[in-house]
């Protein structure tokens, strides 16, 4: 039997973390398996569903690169599908017309309250023979068992029990003829024959009705894995605070796909003590039955230091497209500056971010208004003058202008006056840089270029002359 997983997101609001971790180990479970991942939109939510939605899903799927063998199926466009069921059930008897108005609906529930019994639909027109109520647009109920037990047999949280005098009889039809979510998802996941059902806890409760009614239409229902939820890092429900945000959202804020992805796989998920995974170790090693039953807490200090390695270990030509769509996400235009391979390939050895690679190289291509006060305050001096004109002077004259040869120049300027590299280097650094952090000195001189260094050395000539003259130094 070939394994068929699916993830069957709402498009009600946005993608958000916990629906992509369900939808990864559905897709880690149905490649490691060599079966078919499916995509389902459950857009019976005609209200609340929306197309941007929708595109928003997509998008993220391809982003993180979770791709489905079968689909995106639409339950809207299923609708015929669900009434010859429907039809089916009421013909053999397995549900029946409820003629109960709302004022009916809403006494029976205040008196149960009353009486402290949990409040269910009583099943007052289960047997009822009667001609239909005038005026009485009835709904359409599934004839649930009266006694005996459903066990769901989970993979994470074995076997749990349910009575079934505790299940009410449930709506699989509304009253314009919709189908309720219970029911629509019992027959796709029927005709798409799926074989296991990963997702959430807090759908655990529902796992009961959809069995009895795969039961009332004569099919075996999948295996099912009901997941833990996600907890903030103070053990409250994930909100947005604590990162439940569009996962579009990770690729704005300059998260890679491959460092998400694994941050989300070890979420509820181990293999020993190990942290980083590539793709091919995920699909490898991943068990549906090495999910822990206990919830999961985000940390966003340890998604920064996943994406921080992913970052480093990545190649360019896999990132360039994220980080094009930073450069524009912050107003810089790279077209005059250095290469963007090779100013990647400098700046991610110290950055977490590819939002914080770009934010960090503006420089490069920009003029900046003002050095940073503290460094200048500390670097700008007028005792480092003679350095700076040093430097100004020997770099003008290097034709071969690379990082190893900027070195060689930096360092001789240091030993012809007797000072320590980073005398000479960090007062250069403010000068070209405008603050106390970039790459090193030689890279950023390399990054830069001849013309660009030697005009914003200049520029810092100015500012110590200025400062040492007494005078108010504009930058």
């Amino acid at each position: 039997m070939k394994v068929r997983t699916r993830f069957a997101p709402s498009p009600t609001g946005y993608l958000h973390i916990g629906g992509v971790r369900t939808a990864l180990f559905s897709w880690l479970y149905a490649r490691r398996m060599g079966g078919e991942f499916i995509l389902r939109i459950e857009d019976t939510d005609r209200e609340r569903s929306t197309d941007a939605a929708i595109d928003a899903i997509l998008q993220g799927m391809e982003w993180l690169g979770l791709d489905y063998d079968e689909g995106p199926f639409f339950q809207t466009q299923r609708m015929a599908r669900y009434q010859e069921v429907i039809t089916r059930l009421l013909d053999e008897g397995k549900a029946y017309y409820c003629y109960c108005t709302r004022e009916e609906l809403d006494a029976l529930r205040e008196e149960q309250l009353s009486k402290k019994l949990k409040p269910r639909y009583d099943g007052r027109y289960r047997d009822y023979s009667g001609p239909p109520r005038e005026g009485v647009e009835p709904v359409i109920r599934f004839r649930n068992p009266l006694s005996g037990t459903v066990v769901v047999d989970d993979i994470v949280r074995g076997k749990v029990a349910f009575n079934n005098e505790e299940l009410d009889d449930l709506v699989i039809a509304r009253a314009d003829g919709a189908p309720t979510y219970n029911f629509a998802v019992v027959v796709d996941d029927m005709d798409m024959e799926l074989t296991h059902v990963i997702r959430g806890d807090d759908h655990l409760n529902n796992t009961p009705r959809q069995i009895n009614i795969f039961h009332a239409l004569g099919v075996e229902p999948p295996r099912y894995a009901h997941i833990p939820m996600i907890l903030g890092e103070d053990g409250k429900k994930l909100s947005k605070r604590h990162g439940a945000v569009s996962v579009m959202q990770y690729r704005d804020d300059g998260y890679l796909p491959d460092a998400l992805v694994n941050y989300l796989v070890r979420l509820g998920w181990s293999h020993g003590d190990q942290e980083i995974f590539s793709r091919e170790e995920m699909i490898a090693l991943f068990d549906v039955e090495n999910i822990n039953q206990s919830a999961a807490a985000f940390n966003t200090e340890k998604l920064l230091w996943l994406n921080q390695h992913h970052l480093r270990s990545s190649r360019f030509e896999d990132c360039a497209e994220m980080l094009d769509h930073q450069f524009t996400r912050q107003g810089i235009s790279t077209d005059n500056g250095p290469d963007r391979k090779t100013l990647f390939n400098v700046q991610k050895e110290r950055t977490r971010t590819l939002e914080e690679l770009v934010a960090q190289s503006r420089y490069f291509y920009e003029e900046f208004d003002d050095y940073d006060a503290n460094a200048a305050k500390k670097q700008l001096r007028p005792v480092a003058m003679e350095s700076m004109h040093r430097l100004r002077e020997r770099l003008a004259e290097v034709s071969d202008w690379r990082a190893e040869t900027l070195h060689e120049v930096v360092k001789e300027v240091a030993e012809s006056l007797d000072l320590k590299l980073g005398k000479v280097a960090q007062p250069l650094r403010v000068a070209v840089s405008g603050g106390p952090v970039s790459p090193s000195i030689d890279a950023t001189l390399e990054l830069l270029g001849r013309d660009r260094s030697l005009a914003r050395i200049d520029r810092a000539i100015r500012y110590i002359d200025l400062r040492a003259a007494g005078q108010k130094a504009p930058a």
